[in-house]
């Protein structure tokens, strides 16, 4: 049985993408495969699998040795089981910038197309098979490029990203306004959630210049509700950062509408960073980056320490 699975802290894309290339291996290509998350859902991607009746994949801490797996949406070592390079890899198809560090027991296919979303790639390889999709999964791979495309407000957004989600939405009877203001209603509502699981729902390490960051992405239309709790997730940026062995949080709180971040700035390292980075003036503890909606863009690519 392979396993397909995407990164830890999964968003809609690593939720709905294992979905979508399991149903292809066992329905198109008649292989025996099974979609599997490395951890909860965030809650915009609970909100698909809840509205189009999807079952919430399996949830693993780790792989065992020789085990086939497929990986998605990341091809970075740290987002994966500590036992990824014991693992059978089959393939990785992935839309982020090739990190380096995984291990294959041979020859394998390696799909890292620049476009904004996995479940677009996912799309073009199917070719006619993508017809066959049932509507809950072509739902599913719609939900996944409105989402990273952030309803086409993105700057990774392409013209082939929106090309497809269109073509998907017309076959479905999907109005992509209403039903985009439905997904980000649900990526808003973090009401529930501690400042830790904040901090560490949308979340990727990378070490910069030798300085290990967990850089944190909130996308929200309700930014205020957010910024509201500075003060205890700026507390809570410390503990956080000792339990995952890295030296700073930077989390960015996304205004969807207004397409801008906001940065929190808690000590002097992070204000360095922000001014070195972005070339912001830091007056406070926090710094509003108009523009800047992207970790993967915007904001990995220019990090300085």
């Amino acid at each position: 049985m392979i396993k397909v699975f995407g990164h830890k802290s999964p968003d809609t894309d690593s939720t709905g993408s294992p979905i979508i290339w399991a149903w292809y291996l066992n329905e198109v290509l008649g292989l025996q495969a099974k979609p599997v998350l490395l951890g909860e859902p965030n809650t915009e991607a609970a909100f698909v699998l809840r509205r189009w009746g999807l079952e919430k994949p399996e949830i693993i801490a780790d792989i065992t040795e020789g085990e086939p797996v497929v990986i998605v949406d990341t091809n970075n070592p740290a987002e994966l089981p500590a036992s990824i390079n014991k693992a059978d890899i089959r393939a990785i198809i992935d839309h982020h910038k090739l990190t380096g560090g995984l291990e294959t027991k041979g020859p394998i296919d390696v799909i890292i197309r620049p476009l904004a979303c996995t479940a677009t790639i996912m799309f073009d390889l199917m070719g006619d098979a993508a017809a066959k999709m049932p509507d809950p999964v072509k739902c599913a791979m719609l939900s996944c490029i409105l989402s990273d495309t952030l309803e086409f407000r993105s700057p990774t957004t392409t013209a082939h990203d929106r090309a497809v989600a269109e073509q998907l939405a017309a076959e479905l009877g999907i109005a992509i306004p209403d039903y985009a203001e439905e997904l980000f209603a649900a990526k808003s509502d973090v009401s529930a959630f501690s400042d830790a699981e904040l901090l560490r729902m949308d979340s990727k390490e990378f070490a910069v210049g030798g300085v290990k960051l967990r850089v944190s992405v909130l996308e929200t239309t309700a930014p205020k509700v957010v910024l509201d709790r500075k003060a205890g997730l700026m507390e809570t940026m410390k503990s956080v950062a000792a339990e995952d062995g890295v030296d700073e949080v930077l989390l960015f709180v996304v205004d969807i509408l207004r397409e801008e971040a906001t940065l929190l700035v808690p000590n002097d390292r992070i204000k360095a960073i922000a001014e070195k980075s972005f070339g912001a003036a830091v007056a406070g503890d926090t710094v509003v980056l108009p523009g800047v909606m992207s970790r993967k863009k915007q904001i990995i690519p220019v990090l300085s320490v």
